[in-house]
This record gives C-alpha cells, sequence and structure tokens, in this order.
C-alpha cells in the first residue's frame, strides 16, 4: 500500500466520487421504495433498490444470492441500522458485490455488523463496537469508535 501523499488522496477521492456517481446514475430499478423503507427483517435479493426517503434497519436483514450477484442500493434519505442489528449474507453473497449509496446520513448503531461498501454524500459514523466488513467512503467525513472494518470479501 503507497503511503498518503497528495496524489494519492486526490486519486482516492475521484475514485470515490466515480463510484458514488456510477451508483447514483442506475436508472430502471428492479425494486421501488422496497418495504417502504423500512428493510429490518427483509431478505434482500440481487438487483438495483431505489428509495426516495430514509432507509432503516431496526432488525437483521438477510442479503441471499450467488457469488456473482450484484446488489446496488440508492438512498436519496438517510441509513441507519439500529443497535446490535446485523446484515447477515447467504447463499455465497459477498460484501464486495454489495454497495450502498447513501446521499444523507449513514449511522451503524453501536455493536451492529454491516456488509458491503458505503458510498455516502454526507458522512459515516459507526457507533461504538460496530463493526464493517466492507468499505465506508464519504464525500464529507467518516467517524470511529471503537469499531473493526476489514476489507470485503
Amino acid at each position: 500500500m503507497a503511503d498518503p501523499t497528495p496524489n494519492t488522496l486526490t486519486t482516492a477521492v475521484s475514485n470515490m466520487t466515480t463510484a458514488y456517481n456510477d451508483a447514483a446514475g442506475r436508472t430502471s430499478p428492479d425494486y421501488v421504495e422496497f418495504g417502504t423503507g423500512d428493510i429490518g427483517g427483509k431478505t434482500l435479493k440481487s438487483g438495483l433498490y431505489k428509495w426516495s426517503n430514509t432507509v432503516i434497519m431496526p432488525a437483521n436483514i438477510t442479503i441471499s444470492g450467488a457469488t456473482t450477484d450484484v446488489w446496488i442500493f440508492q438512498i436519496a434519505g438517510n441509513l441507519t441500522v439500529s443497535p446490535a442489528m446485523n446484515v447477515i449474507l447467504t447463499g455465497g453473497a459477498l460484501a464486495k458485490n454489495i454497495f450502498w449509496q447513501v446521499a444523507g446520513q449513514v449511522t451503524l448503531g453501536t455493536t451492529s455488523h454491516f456488509e458491503g461498501v458505503i458510498l455516502s454524500m454526507t458522512g459515516i459514523t459507526l457507533q461504538t463496537g460496530a463493526s464493517l466488513n466492507g468499505r465506508a467512503l464519504a464525500q464529507t467525513a467518516v467517524i470511529l469508535d471503537s469499531n473493526s472494518v476489514t476489507k470485503p470479501q
């Protein structure tokens, strides 16, 4: 891994912006307003999901699919994961194929576990003890507090 320099940081910011814009620019969603923004307790199959407002996860969710499947979640508002809730992968689903494009704030509650690449325009907060198998990329700030973040597989 290269040492951070102005050039590598500029490249990283540019790559994040490109990824965010790509995810945000996808059209023809497979699911619109799924669960009316409350995805707790649901199983999410591969595809493009679109919400015009905030998405909440007050209960565990399952992301189910094959190793080659891709999930893109377009969220125009905030994404809030309640404390101690988990994203569970089944059927071979891989965190590296899950993209959460969020225009608002992302908050992963205390001791929650999340899967996928988070691309936020506003900011990302992992509260105490929250873990992420993925990436937390924001155009403003990423706030960590005794967290575990691992490279997505």
